[in-house]
C-alpha cells in the first residue's frame, strides 16, 4: 500500500481519483477567492488600493484634509460677509457718533439683519457650499440663528427708544407711540409691514407642526415669506437707517439679491423638473 500510495503521487492529475481532483480545485477556488477579498473594498469606493491587496488610507486622509479646508473657508467667508465687512461698513461711516449705549444697539441691529440674510446661504438650496457639511448640523444652526436673532428684531422699536430712559427730552413712551403712528414715511410704513412679516415668520416656524401644511408647502411658504420679509426691511434699513451709506446699502442689496436668486432658482428647477416629468 504504501509503494501505491507513493507511485499515485507521481501520476499526473489526470489520473487522479475525482474526489482528490475535487479536493484539489478547492483549494485553489479558495486561494484566488482570498487573493480577490481585497476587492469589495475598493469596489465600495473607499480608498485607493491600486491593486495591491493593501489599504491605502492616504486618498482617504488628504480627502478628509480636503474637506476640513473647504468648512474652514466656509466659516471664515462667513464670518467675513456676516460680520466684519457690515461692521466695517458701519465704523467706516460718517455718521456722527453718538453715547456708546446707541451705538451697540445700532451694531446689534446691524448684525442682527445680516444674519437674517445669512439664512438665505444656510437652506439647502446653497448645496455648493454647504455638501462638505452635515445637513443637521447646519439646520441647528439654522434654527438658532433664526430664532435669536428674530427675537431681537422684534424688540426693535423698543430698543430704539430705551435710550431715551436715560436722557432728558421726549417721554419714551411717547416717542414709541410717534413712531408707530407716523404713516407719511415709507420707511416707517416698511419698517411696520416688515415687523408683521418677521412676527409671522417666528410663529409659523415655532408651530410648523400644528400648522396642517405638508413639509413641501411649507418650505415654499417659509422661503417666500422670508423674501417678502428682506424686500421690506431692506427698504427701511437703507431709507430710514443712521448707518446706511451709499457702501452698506450697496452691500445689502447685493448679498440680499444673491440670497433670494439662490432660493427662487431651487424653486424653479425643481418645478420645472416635476414639469418634464409630468410631460
Amino acid at each position: 500500500m504504501h509503494r501505491l500510495r507513493d507511485v499515485c503521487k507521481h501520476l499526473p492529475n489526470r489520473c487522479l481519483s475525482p474526489r482528490s481532483k475535487i479536493r484539489k480545485s478547492g483549494n485553489k477556488v479558495s486561494g484566488r477567492l482570498s487573493d480577490l477579498s481585497f476587492m469589495s473594498n475598493v469596489l465600495s469606493g473607499r480608498c485607493n488600493h491600486h491593486f495591491t491587496g493593501e489599504v491605502d488610507t492616504s486618498s482617504c486622509f488628504m480627502g478628509v484634509i480636503m474637506e476640513n479646508t473647504i468648512k474652514k473657508y466656509n466659516i471664515i467667508a462667513a464670518i467675513m460677509a456676516i460680520v466684519i465687512f457690515p461692521i466695517l461698513f458701519w465704523a467706516l461711516g460718517d455718521a456722527p457718533k453718538r453715547t456708546w449705549l446707541k451705538e451697540a444697539i445700532s451694531i446689534l441691529t446691524i448684525l442682527a439683519y445680516f444674519m437674517m440674510l445669512g439664512q438665505f446661504f444656510l437652506a439647502r438650496s446653497n448645496h455648493f457650499m454647504l455638501k462638505a457639511h452635515k445637513m443637521n448640523r447646519v439646520l441647528k444652526l439654522h434654527k438658532f440663528i433664526g430664532y435669536l436673532f428674530v427675537l431681537i428684531l422684534l424688540i426693535h422699536p423698543l430698543l430704539i427708544v430705551f435710550p431715551r430712559y436715560f436722557e432728558a427730552g421726549v417721554d419714551p413712551v411717547e416717542a414709541f407711540i410717534t413712531i408707530l403712528s407716523t404713516y407719511d414715511s415709507i420707511g416707517v410704513l416698511f419698517g411696520i409691514i416688515a415687523w408683521c412679516l418677521m412676527l409671522i415668520l417666528g410663529i409659523t416656524s415655532l408651530f410648523r407642526n400644528k400648522i396642517g401644511l405638508s413639509y413641501k408647502n411649507w418650505k415654499i411658504f417659509h422661503g417666500l415669506l422670508s423674501i417678502a420679509f428682506i424686500i421690506f426691511a431692506s427698504w427701511h434699513a437703507i431709507d430710514l437707517g443712521r448707518h446706511t451709506n451709499i457702501w452698506m446699502s450697496v452691500y445689502m442689496i447685493i448679498i440680499g439679491g444673491i440670497g433670494i436668486i439662490l432660493l427662487l432658482s431651487t424653486y424653479f428647477s425643481k418645478s420645472l423638473k416635476e414639469g418634464e416629468t409630468n410631460d
